[in-house]
């Protein structure tokens, strides 16, 4: 028999298995009910969200806000969104940015997580990382590949470009995103909010 969800979630919050690792220290930040229908599987928090944290409480989270069509209410009720990245703790920064999710997070916890999740009717794979888990075989040779193929995924998943500021270029070579994608994107997430399918 499955502990209870909120039992799962302490014990999560409380993780400290890759301490040593973490140049914050840990604080997982993750947002999880049995009812929530949409799930946005990210990459790991920065700074900020370690800080406060709230998921995507940053300017990719404006912006991802923006590209589903949401307000913050709406994104930050956890039983309409789920919010679970690869890696739950701020990784630290590296040369080109924020590090790679810490590689003992999806394995110990993402699977046990997802079990409390059959709901879940739609899922934005947002990043490298979270294509790799959970597209697996079917992630295209790079990212910018994967994200033209979405509609292969679709409707029950849609793999997305971050919406980190520090993608700013890659928006601007591939406008056929924001002009065709996100508006579907828009128009599946208030289908299922609205209770269809």
């Amino acid at each position: 028999m499955k502990q209870p969800l909120s039992k799962l979630l302490n014990e999560v919050r409380n993780c400290t298995l890759c301490k040593e690792g973490l140049p914050l220290g840990p604080r997982p930040v993750l947002q999880l009910s049995k009812k929530a229908k949409i799930l946005i599987a990210g990459q790991a928090p920065g700074k900020r969200v370690h800080a406060s944290g709230i998921p995507f409480d940053d300017a990719s989270g404006d912006r991802l806000r923006e590209w589903m069509g949401i307000d913050r209410d709406t994104f930050y009720d956890d039983e309409k969104i789920a919010i679970l990245p690869m890696g739950f703790c701020y990784p630290g920064t590296g040369k080109n940015g924020d590090l790679p999710p810490r590689i003992e997070c999806a394995p110990t916890w993402r699977d046990k997580l997802l079990m409390y999740s059959p709901q879940i009717e739609f899922t934005l794979v947002i990043g490298l990382y979270a294509q790799e888990w959970h597209l697996k075989e079917q992630q295209k040779s790079n990212l910018t590949e994967t994200v033209k193929a979405w509609k292969e995924f679709w409707p029950s998943q849609l793999p997305l470009p971050h919406p980190s500021p520090r993608n700013n270029i890659w928006l601007k070579k591939n406008p056929w995103f924001i002009s065709s994608v996100v508006p579907l994107l828009q128009k599946r997430i208030q289908k299922i909010l609205n209770g269809s399918k």
